[in-house]
């Protein structure tokens, strides 16, 4: 170790031991609160940190003990935090995707606090099958002969090909050979499954006669990709559900039929793009039809398969059936989810969700005058060097569904004061950096050379809590 100079050495030995800093009164509470062991870590952090940057002026206890504080707030603060999805993109995958009801957040209590019935049958005290707490349900909304549920979309195709198609040919149209999140490539996902991938027609094209010429000994089933995350768009053509079903069982295979998103209802109704719905595909035919719990359904991470009895009954015995299957956290929240299309008058409301999609360009413009006249000078005073005002924007659905369709809303925008590009880059980086640092960080999007905060996902409810963070002083901010 090199020698240091007396003044540094002077200083370390004017830091207190961990026995006297952890008896600081103001590190009281916060050993009650975090517990001795947290908290005689983050003690001995802080005077290592310390010593390795001691100076001539030696921190006083009262400051290291504050270093403490803040050490035990960062390190208690979960990862998994609450943040303000202002991005204009409703089902933000990285931002967790469909918010749960209240039943259905009621419901995941419910279930933690207690065992529960999850594969026992009450009626005749012998071993039951969890599919069985949602299946009935899902029978009933899409009009399939049976279901089985699996962790999210992506396990419910590789195990209904693994099931119904390996070491056969799945013959799949060139222009649903799609990618999503860049590790779901519906090639790689076939050959996972242990499928033999037959592409028929072109990008933009394909007929009935790709299918039928393609169809062979080595054929096991047909497969249908919903496009839920690019259009094709000018000189195309498709074969719809029941053309396919039609083309597959003449040769006396299944169709299957990927959706994707999977919404239960017709979200046009509400002035919503139309989605594809598993009850159409199951009276065109299509013998399995799979689809996500958590996008347009809005529910939990779940992957959902409906349709032929015998078809479910196979993929249920597929030995990785086991492996992705559902918990009964997962299974009480879908359960709740799922009885909002069956009971609730208008779901469109009950559902976070798709209350948030379905909300009218009116309400969020109202959202927008409510904010800027609350906040006033605030803002001036906060963030220096910045203009606000609120402007029109165009907000998506997100997570793949309705990739091509945009629904009008309002943001607030920040948008720098400085006269060089240089200077307006950094004064933005420096804004989005602080308001992801904010006790629920906020979450917006960068274009045009402003912030851009789309209100569409904001509520009324959750209005005071924006305000109040956004003009509380720096450095203030709720860590919890």
């Amino acid at each position: 170790m090199p020698d240091l100079p007396a003044s540094i050495v002077d200083a370390r030995r004017l830091l207190p031991s961990v026995d006297r800093l952890l008896r600081h009164p103001l590190l009281q509470a916060a050993v009650e609160r975090y517990g001795h062991k947290l908290s005689l870590r983050m003690v001995r952090d802080e005077l290592a940190s310390a010593r390795e940057g001691a100076t001539l002026e030696a921190l006083s206890e009262e400051a290291l003990a504050r270093g403490v504080l803040e050490r035990l707030s960062r390190w208690s603060r979960p990862r998994a935090r609450a943040v303000f999805n202002l991005t204009g993109t409703v089902i933000h995958t990285n931002l967790g995707r469909a918010l749960l009801s209240e039943p259905a957040i009621e419901a995941l209590g419910r279930v933690a606090r207690a065992p529960v019935a999850l594969e026992y049958d009450l009626e005749d005290g012998g071993r039951g099958d969890r599919d069985t707490l949602v299946e009935a349900l899902l029978c009933e909304l899409t009009g399939a002969e049976a279901a089985t549920v699996v962790n999210n979309n992506a396990a419910a195709v590789v195990l209904t090909l693994g099931a119904l198609g390996a070491g056969r040919e799945a013959i799949v149209s060139r222009g649903e050979l799609i990618e999503i999140g860049g590790a779901f490539r519906m090639p790689d996902i076939m050959a996972a499954a242990g499928c033999r991938l037959r592409e028929v027609g072109t990008t933009n094209r394909t007929h009935p006669r790709d299918y039928r010429d393609a169809i062979n000994q080595e054929t096991g089933l047909l497969v249908k990709v919903h496009a839920s995350n690019y259009a094709i768009e000018g000189f195309t053509s498709t074969l719809d559900e029941r053309e396919m079903a039609e083309i597959a069982h003449a040769a006396g295979l299944p169709l299957v039929v990927d959706l994707g998103s999977g919404a239960l209802i017709d979200l046009a109704a509400f002035g919503l793009p139309h989605e594809a719905l598993p009850r159409d595909a199951i009276l065109d035919g299509a013998d399995v039809v799979t689809f996500s719990g958590d996008k347009l359904l809005g529910g939990p991470q779940a992957g959902i398969i409906v349709g032929r009895r015998d078809c479910i009954e196979r993929i249920k015995r597929h030995p990785l059936k086991r492996a992705l299957r559902l918990d009964k956290l997962v299974l009480a929240a879908l359960e709740a989810t799922l009885r909002h299309y069956r009971d609730d008058d208008h779901p469109e409301r009950t559902l976070p969700t798709l209350r948030l999609l379905c909300r009218d360009e009116d309400s969020i413009r109202a959202t927008g005058e409510r904010l800027l006249a609350r906040l006033g000078d605030d803002l001036d005073a906060r963030f220096e060097g910045f203009n606000f005002e609120l402007a029109a924007c165009m907000s998506q659905l997100g997570s793949g569904s309705l990739p091509v369709d945009r629904l009008p809303s309002h943001a607030l925008v920040w948008r720098p004061r400085a006269a060089r590009r240089e200077e307006r880059e950094r004064a933005l980086r420096r804004l989005e950096a602080q308001m992801r640092g904010l006790g629920r960080p906020v979450i917006g999007r960068l274009k045009e050379g402003a912030l851009w905060l789309d209100l569409r996902c904001l509520e009324e409810g959750d209005e005071a809590a924006f305000i109040d963070q956004l003009i509380r002083p720096a450095g203030t901010e709720e860590t919890r």
